[in-house]
């Protein structure tokens, strides 16, 4: 009956069975999931048979052992659960049979005997099943009548709820442990952009779940696509999943909880879609350290992250599972079809393999004419064995104490609920050496080993261990290996850290995406988040963390600014030094005493003031010097234009009276001269103390000046504390008398030629108010430059020597002349009375007329000459 296989769908339906004192069940899925209509596909043989060999290996080391369970047989009821919850839900009521009270009040022989009923197994406890949507359905049911269940291999997060789940146990780590690791692992990467890929289903679409609220919990990490693999995918489904995770491209990391059929297919499609090496691959425990899912296609699946229940392999499963054939294995209903499957030959005329394949012999070796490798929850399998057989043991010794094999109270009914408390209080060194416990949710304690998927050298691809987590991550960087040839470390990431100066402008619902925006002008970054404007005397520093001081600079005298004032200045300071010599040294001379010595010292005065002030422009201000400045930006024009303006003035009073009369006019002596001159000087000064005492001087750093766009050309000017409005005050008065002084210039510009310098003060206030005309557009029209300090400075500065020039050069500078180079005509001449002087002075209009009668003018010649002689 084992070797021979019918077509027909109820070859599925056989079950093993082992007799013993207490049976327990075992839900195994020994075939996968059927196509379309059918409830059953191929065989599993890792999956199915290595498992289910290795609850019967248990089973059979357990009823050897003389310490536990000793004169106490376990047998076993072992089903197939084709990888399909509804299949499997159908298959365990074989499990509840004997719990169901059977009414035969109705039902009667032929012979009018009553019926003879067989009595099913009554089973204590179940092992499995090992997909998580298998199990909670099996769950459901079982905790109806009280059955203990102890899975393998379901990991979802959902049966952690005793609540629901209360008589479900598991020796492996729930899923809310594995999405933990998985978590740690993406954070050390430094990955926090993912996306999630679930197979349909409790497992996939838990641990996604247990995944994504963990990244809501902890922040940091966003997920991009949630996306889910149907539980029946139509042709070209996982090109259309490809092709969806392609959309965020920057989330290269996917987070897989998906079968290892899924797995297979999505590699497949990636690499369909030439996307080998874009995508980095994060696998839960359905991916494992397994070969299926990569084979064939191990580019694609190079640098995969993949996490498993930290486990070992079993020697003496391996040793017994080598040592099974045809002959010895009969009680494995499904070993026959195995062994067709594994040697890929055919047993008899009805073998289950169709086609022209070499006859089995069934002297097959398993390991020498196949491959064998031990299937990795083997361990999982004999630890739940064993934990049921330890439970039963705890369960023996408190019910049956002394008893040799089951007492009555185990033989007719063991508690389903009594038993779960010994299941969950059981601590036992396990197949793996690792202590086998439960929390009082039933779940084993989070224990992971890291493997990454790595092509070495030799272009052979193996997993490799790179890590592990229990409770905590513990990594090995170095271990790990990406594409061949790329040593640089792989980003998923949605967007790159922000520079130093650069905020971040978070894109609104995913915080782990933004934009970068630099702080512009004045503003530095202050937070990840923001900028902030520096306080107004700093600007940001060069990689805009933080506010530095704006330097502060003031006009230094090498400046090409200052070097052309400074230059004609010093010129100026010389040549009107050389004239007051000159004039002290021929202080006696006709030509000095003609031009009026003490008016002509004072003009003098306040021309070498004007050229003084150019150093207090240009030295560095602080209170003193902007004190000097106050004093004298404005006196050296005040005593310039008082002394001109009063020998205008006298000038014209003079010919004014004598159209009237023949008396001189007041106030013409050199005594009231100086009286009238410093009574104009005393208002400048005036004004000034005004001011001291309004506003007392001080230096201030004008940071406004030179704000330029670029911070980094931004300066500080140090300034005294005058403004434009009180510079042009203290000028203001000097300009006045300016404008008076050119009013009787031009008033007394009919008097003769000559006299007592009438002409050449005219030429020089015209010139001079050519020259202050020029400076007010210069200076005010530079005022928003960023040189403004340098041009208003040398502005005024040039302006100010420019009419002491002026001054010096048309007054003064022809005298010197005439009395170094022509001492001949530095004589005294003839003096006459004022009266003559007035008389001649009103006829001097009548006798320009007839000037042309005498040659080269003499009659006005003698008049002039006469006239300054008077003066004197």
């Amino acid at each position: 009956r084992d070797l021979l296989y019918p077509q027909a769908a109820p070859e599925y339906a056989h079950s093993i069975r082992l007799d013993g004192d207490i049976i327990l069940g075992g839900l195994f899925p020994v075939h996968a999931r059927g196509d379309r209509g059918t409830p059953c596909g191929e065989l599993k043989k890792e999956k199915g048979i290595h498992r289910l060999e290795a609850m019967m290996f248990a089973i059979d080391l357990i009823n050897k052992d003389p310490e536990l369970l000793p004169n106490i047989t376990l047998g076993a009821r072992i089903l197939d659960t084709c990888s399909r919850d509804t299949y499997a839900l159908e298959q365990s009521l074989t499990f509840v049979q004997a719990l169901i009270e059977r009414d035969g009040s109705d039902v009667r022989c032929a012979n009018g005997d009553p019926p003879i009923f067989t009595k099913p197994d009554k089973i204590v406890g179940v092992i499995g099943a090992a997909a998580s949507s298998v199990s909670i359905m099996v769950a459901n049911i079982l905790r109806l009548f009280k059955i203990p269940q102890i899975s393998y291999a379901s990991t979802a997060p959902e049966l952690s709820d005793n609540t629901r789940y209360d008589f479900f146990s598991r020796v492996v780590p729930p899923d809310s442990y594995q999405a933990q690791a998985m978590m740690d692992i993406v954070t050390a990467m430094e990955w926090n952009y993912v996306s999630t890929l679930a197979s349909e289903g409790n497992y996939g679409e838990s641990g996604v779940e247990a995944f994504i609220q963990i990244s809501r919990e902890t922040g940091g990490v966003c997920i991009a696509q949630s996306l889910k693999i149907p539980r029946e995918p139509r042709p070209g489904e996982f090109d259309k999943i490809i092709r969806r995770l392609l959309e965020t491209s920057n989330a290269r990391a996917i987070i897989m909880f998906a079968n290892e059929d899924d797995i297979r297919r999505v590699l497949d499609a990636a690499k369909r879609n030439n996307q080998t090496g874009h995508f980095l691959w994060v696998g839960s425990d359905s991916w494992g350290s397994k070969i299926s899912p990569v084979i064939g296609q191990e580019r694609v699946a190079e640098g995969a992250i993949t996490i498993l229940p930290k486990r070992a392999s079993v020697d003496a499963f391996d040793r017994y599972f080598r040592s099974r054939s045809l002959s010895n294995n009969r009680r494995n209903v499904w070993f026959a079809e195995f062994w067709e499957e594994n040697f890929n030959c055919k047993l008899g005329m009805h073998g289950k393999r169709p086609g022209s394949l070499k006859k089995c012999t069934g002297l097959e070796k398993v390991g020498r004419d196949s491959s064998y490798e031990q299937e990795g929850k083997v361990q999982f399998v004999m630890d739940a064995v064993y934990a049921m057989a330890h439970a039963l043991h705890r369960m023996h010794r408190e019910l049956c104490y002394g008893y040799p094999g089951l007492c009555p109270r185990m033989a007719n009914n063991i508690d389903g609920k009594e038993l779960l408390n010994h299941i969950r209080a059981v601590n036992f060194n396990g197949s793996a050496g690792t202590p086998v416990v439960f929390n009082e949710n039933g779940d084993a304690p989070g224990r992971y080993d890291i493997f990454q998927y790595q092509i070495t050298n030799r272009s052979t691809a193996e997993y490799r261990v790179i890590g592990s987590w229990t409770n905590k991550l513990h990594l090995k960087v170095e271990a790990m290996r990406w594409r061949m040839g790329d040593p640089s470390f792989p980003a998923s990431v949605c967007s790159l850290p922000c520079r130093t100066g650069e905020r971040k402008k978070v894109v609104k619902g995913v915080p782990c995406c933004w934009h970068c925006e630099r702080c512009e002008g004045y503003h530095f970054q202050a937070s990840e988040f923001t900028c902030e404007l520096c306080p107004y005397e700093k600007r940001p520093d060069a990689n805009r963390t933080g506010c530095t001081p704006i330097p502060i600079i003031k006009l230094e005298w090498h400046s090409p600014w200052a070097i052309v004032p400074v230059f004609i200045a010093m010129l100026g300071i010389i040549a009107t030094s050389f004239v007051i010599v000159t004039f002290v040294r021929y202080n006696d001379t006709p030509i000095v005493r003609a031009s009026g010595r003490e008016m002509s010292y004072v003009l003098l005065t306040g021309i070498f003031l004007c050229y003084a002030i150019t150093f207090l422009m240009i030295a560095t201000p602080d209170v003193g010097v902007c004190s000097l400045r106050r004093i004298f930006l404005g006196l050296g024009m005040c005593f310039s234009y008082a002394a001109l303006l009063t020998k205008t003035n006298r000038i014209h009073r003079i010919f004014e009276q004598g159209k009237k009369s023949v008396t001189a006019p007041r106030f013409i002596s050199p005594a009231s001269q100086l009286v009238i001159t410093f009574s104009l000087i005393s208002v400048q000064l005036l004004g000034v103390f005004v001011w001291f005492a309004v506003d007392p001087p001080h230096t201030v750093v004008d940071y406004g000046e030179q704000r330029t766009q670029d911070p980094m050309a931004a300066r500080g000017v140090l300034k005294c504390d005058i403004s434009d409005l009180s510079l042009i005050c203290s000028l203001g008065y000097s300009i006045l008398l300016m404008v008076t002084c050119t009013v009787y210039a031009i008033k007394t510009r009919g008097v003769p030629e000559t006299f007592n310098e009438a002409k050449p003060i005219g030429f020089t206030m015209y010139t001079t108010c050519i020259i202050w005309l020029a400076f007010i557009p210069i200076f005010f029209g530079t005022s928003q430059s960023a040189e403004r300090m340098y041009i208003q400075t040398t502005t005024l500065t040039i302006s100010l020597s420019l009419s002491a020039s002026v001054s010096l050069g048309m007054l003064y500078m022809p005298k010197v002349y005439i009395i170094l180079f022509h001492p001949e005509q530095n004589v005294p001449k003839r003096k006459r009375s004022f009266k003559a002087i007035v008389t001649a002075a009103t006829m001097s209009g009548k006798l320009t007329q007839k000037g042309g009668d005498r040659p080269n003018g003499e009659v006005k010649t003698e008049l002039c000459e006469s006239m300054e002689t008077n003066s004197e």
